[in-house]
């Protein structure tokens, strides 16, 4: 028996009633709850782990970044000490933002209203005319620092949460860490962020994307259809049958929301060339296909810094596209170059909420520091011409998305339901060595289920 939630609407409406754990759907009403999303901001992005940045955006002492979690305002900082601090952008005197800049470097953040100043860590150093006390006559300066949230660095991806005692990031993580870790902590140097992230604002309701980043594959198949049919996402294809192949494989999930979808590195190989991967060692196979962003030369890091079952899981079924919950979409995207190669792409989505009814997407895009500059340039076209703004694939999901936002304010269409009825259901592959919550065969709806289960967990938790 389901322990029901107590959340209620005030119009009486409970979340149960919303999603519906029993028939497995969910009310297209929540893409458009102005309620529900004052809700979600407290008990969904006030709790939960959330992207923002990445250390090559501030490598220096004074560098800062200016991000969103969710509404609130953030100065992602490196102090003296070289720590990454992030700091509510809200001055504790009148509430303007004391930051107004997006990035740049200061050793001082001054708030241009009253001239309150705080240090990089987000410290409150004092007020001007200093022996007049403007801070207060009775009041602790070490009282009036910024809001400061918890901070941890993975793979060189800054993540924050405002839940200063809730779990830790590795627990947030669960058993997915050992499959984000094959994209986000495989080489001595890791990643390097492309410049800075292109962002643009969707007309629809963050929930949307979010979803469909919990490893929705069967949208490939309508959706991106010409893009296939075209050649320009894997060989060409005279039907939906041909697409099908790459259809198959492993979802990964977990209680915490997140997933990955890993696909046959074969399968991949056979659209590029004709070569078999038959009766070839982990190691010729990453030579012959290295994973995205990946050279010859460092191959050998992925057996330093990763377990051997993980560098064989990226030789043989990697993961390649999936999400963090809430709100991140991970590419791992194979392409080939020219020169026989396979520089691929490797991009971040997170969906920022502007409102019950605007996503801001921002996409990061990235490489090994220890590539080539050509690498680079490769993995940065290749990842803007699909995932960018302007990309191919973006163009198709952006169509879609606004018109579910806007069939779910309708008088009788609010009251349909989305179904997640196809399900798989957990069945470990023989010889997998990765734990989590498996479901081989064709993408169905488990791991995007397993999204709304976690967003109504977060939701039922005051």
């Amino acid at each position: 028996m389901l322990q029901k939630s107590s959340l209620t609407l005030s119009d009486g409406t409970k979340l149960d009633d919303l999603i519906m754990r029993e028939s497995n759907e969910v009310s297209l009403r929540v893409m458009s709850d102005k309620e529900l999303y004052d809700i979600e901001m407290e008990r969904v992005f006030a709790k939960t782990w959330l992207l923002l940045a990445h250390d090559t955006e501030i490598p220096n002492s004074g560098d800062f970044v200016v991000r969103d979690m969710a509404e609130d305002n953030v100065i992602i900082a490196r102090d003296r000490e070289g720590n990454v601090n992030v700091s509510l952008n809200v001055c504790p005197h009148r509430g303007m933002r004391v930051c107004t800049a997006e990035a740049g470097n200061k050793p001082i953040h001054q708030c241009i209203y009253h001239g309150w100043a705080f240090k990089p860590d987000g410290d409150f150093i004092g007020a001007p005319v200093e022996r007049e006390k403007m801070h207060g006559n009775d009041v602790d300066k070490k009282t009036l620092g910024l809001k400061k949230a918890r901070v941890h660095v993975y793979g060189g991806l800054i993540f924050a949460t405002w839940n200063i005692d809730g779990p830790s990031f590795d627990e947030f993580l669960g058993d997915s860490k050992y499959y984000f870790d094959q994209l986000f902590c495989r080489t001595d140097s890791g990643l390097e962020l492309l410049g800075p992230p292109q962002r643009f604002i969707v007309p629809c309701n963050w929930k949307i994307p979010g979803e469909q980043s919990a490893s929705d594959g069967f949208h490939t198949l309508t959706l991106h259809r010409s893009l296939m049919e075209g050649g320009i996402m894997g060989g060409t294809a005279e039907s939906i049958y041909d697409q099908a192949p790459g259809m198959y494989g492993v979802d990964i999930s977990c209680p915490q929301g997140h997933s990955l979808r890993c696909l046959e590195a074969a399968q991949t190989f056979k659209m590029f060339s004709d070569i078999s991967f038959e009766g070839k060692s982990v190691e010729e196979r990453l030579n012959m296909l290295p994973p995205p962003g990946i050279t010859p030369e460092l191959i050998p890091q992925l057996f330093k810094n990763l377990s051997a079952d993980q560098v064989e899981q990226l030789a043989t079924i990697p993961p390649q596209v999936g999400g963090i919950f809430p709100n991140i979409l991970v590419l791992f995207i194979f392409a080939p170059r020219m020169d026989g190669g396979s520089s691929g792409a490797l991009a971040l989505h997170t969906y920022v909420p502007r409102g019950p009814d605007k996503v801001e997407f921002v996409n990061f895009i990235f490489a090994e520091k220890d590539v080539p500059e050509q690498v680079k340039r490769d993995m940065l076209q290749n990842s803007v011409q699909a995932s960018g703004t302007s990309g191919t694939i973006e163009q198709d999901d952006a169509d879609v998305w606004p018109q579910i936002m806007r069939n779910s304010r309708g008088a009788a269409s609010k009251t349909m339901t989305l179904k997640y009825k196809a399900l798989h259901g957990h069945e470990r592959p023989e010889g997998w060595k990765g734990d989590g919550l498996l479901y081989p065969g064709f993408t169905k709806d488990d791991t995007q289920w397993n999204w709304w289960l976690a967003y109504h967990k977060l939701m039922s938790e005051a």
